[in-house]
């Protein structure tokens, strides 16, 4: 993707579930057209991945909940996984940094379950966002309007709904950020 985000710091914030390809393509995109990535977790060390059906990958954390600063970073990206966000979003810690981001219009980029995170901020009423099917009756509840689609941007928030849909959800990520103008977003 020629795009340069040199100059650019993205935030990924996963726990151990996170999917595997929803982590690794979209640091590796984002890589590949200048960004700085940091991985951000509730705690410090690895994380492990999980690969569609089975254990995957791990990961190393770069910074942890407790000293990260949503300051410093352009971006945020939330891989899917059910156990990842489902984890996440009931850490305070966590939803307090994802609010971080939406407060200040930053991008936030969500894909399959990871909008359980962002779900948690109350950031979504109004929005039109896809996700893995499953939330589709969660976000509705939240004030969203779901749409199966493979790629959906409102406002600050792009959402996608499975790993095969990791094409378009890059592009966008790529472009949101190279383009970036805060929008903000009141919860």
């Amino acid at each position: 993707m020629a795009s340069n985000l040199k100059g650019k710091k993205i935030a990924i914030l996963a726990t151990d579930g996170f999917e595997q390809s929803e982590l690794l393509e979209p640091r590796k995109a984002l890589q590949e057209a200048g960004a700085q990535i940091e991985v951000i977790s509730p705690n410090s060390g690895k994380i492990k991945g999980w690969n569609h059906t089975d254990w995957g990958e791990t990961v190393k954390v770069d910074k942890t909940l407790g000293s990260a600063n949503a300051e410093e970073y352009d971006a945020l990206v939330l891989p899917g996984g059910v156990a990842n966000p489902d984890h996440l979003r009931m850490d305070p810690r966590a939803v307090s940094f994802v609010q971080q981001f939406v407060s200040n219009g930053k991008t936030v980029a969500a894909i399959c379950h990871g909008a359980w995170t962002l779900l948690e901020t109350g950031a979504l009423n109004g929005r039109t966002v896809t996700s893995w099917p499953s939330l589709k009756t969660d976000l509705k509840n939240a004030g969203a309007k779901w749409v199966d689609k493979e790629v959906v941007t409102d406002g600050p928030f792009i959402t996608s709904r499975k790993p095969e849909d990791l094409p378009a959800f890059n592009k966008a990520l790529i472009e949101a950020v190279a383009h970036h103008v805060h929008q903000m977003v009141s919860a």
